[in-house]
């Protein structure tokens, strides 16, 4: 995982810690003098469920972590799961380490097969004694929306492919596709739909003589054209006239040397060449996969100032 995804997350966890910490810490304190009451002790966390609107479990479990209560929901007790024995279940490792609240991984339901976080607090006696341990599970879904959206790394990023693929690279070379016939018009033809018809992301597939294509005024679906509709102009008639985005990270005149990059890729070599090649203007990373299913994605910028040794390999 990047280092920026891992901070957002870790952002959106220090958050709900925070929350749920000071929540479970008083109802444990509750729960402390109840012990070990099944039904005060259920009665108290059905109580419980005020201060926890997301929860949606709660329950108790003894200090060898065999569960003493039901699970208590806002729909009732779920009682086949007393006596249940979570030892061994991962997000109580921290709390049996001595932890006296922890707040786990997100992990996939045993049940539901969803998305879910579970979080922990020690429950001890005055003298110190380990009683046992307050769990609470949460559905992802249904916590409260206080992340903001990851925004992904400007930044050069490499993916090996199918391995069966690389093994068997030189035993296959190029074959000259309908598109690769007419490259040069319809790198023309992108280069007008990116910068005066509203298209802010285009994949070119080479190799099967396709594009899709996103436009602006409809970003939630993709065009799909193959190698005769990107050999006519008459398809710009097809997609409304559009200012170039002021927000592009893009510029509108460096569009056309990415789309020769990838023609150059496209070419350099029978055995080792470019598949398919994306452009997207917002965020500016351009997309690269290559004959050996290895793929690329880096910064425009980037892409235009690498040389065609530095691909192949011969790069002093």
């Amino acid at each position: 995982m990047n280092p920026t995804l891992q901070t957002a997350i870790q952002r959106q966890r220090k958050i709900l810690a925070g929350w749920l910490g000071t929540a479970l810490a008083s109802l444990a304190a509750e729960c402390r003098t109840a012990w070990p009451d099944r039904n005060e002790l259920e009665s108290r966390l059905r109580h419980g469920l005020d201060e926890l609107p997301y929860c949606k479990y709660l329950y108790l479990l003894d200090n060898r972590a065999r569960q003493i209560t039901a699970n208590v929901t806002r729909a009732g007790l779920l009682a086949d799961q007393h006596g249940r024995d979570r030892s061994d279940r991962p997000y109580l490792a921290e709390a049996l380490a001595g932890a006296p609240f922890s707040l786990s991984e997100a992990y996939i339901s045993r049940n539901a097969k969803r998305p879910s976080l579970t979080a922990v607090a020690r429950i001890s006696d005055d003298q110190g004694t380990l009683l046992g341990y307050l769990g609470a599970d949460f559905d992802l879904r249904e916590l409260p929306a206080t992340q903001a959206l990851y925004q992904q790394p400007e930044q050069w990023l490499q993916m090996k492919g199918d391995p069966a693929i690389r093994a068997g690279l030189f035993h296959q070379e190029r074959v000259n596709s309908a598109l690769d016939q007419h490259m040069d018009e319809a790198l023309a033809l992108v280069n007008e739909l990116m910068t005066v018809h509203g298209v802010f992301h285009a994949k070119l597939h080479f190799s099967s003589s396709r594009a899709t294509l996103w436009v602006m005024d409809d970003p939630y679906r993709y065009r799909l054209h193959g190698a005769a509709d990107l050999a006519d102009p008459n398809l710009c008639l097809a997609y409304p006239r559009r200012a170039y985005p002021a927000d592009a990270s893009v510029p509108a005149e460096r569009v056309r040397e990415v789309l020769a990059g990838f023609k150059a890729l496209r070419f350099m070599d029978e055995t080792l060449y470019l598949r398919s090649g994306s452009l997207n203007l917002f965020n500016g990373m351009v997309g690269l996969t290559f004959s050996c299913d290895g793929s690329h994605y880096m910064p425009w910028d980037e892409f235009l100032e690498k040389s065609l040794s530095f691909w192949t390999g011969t790069a002093g």
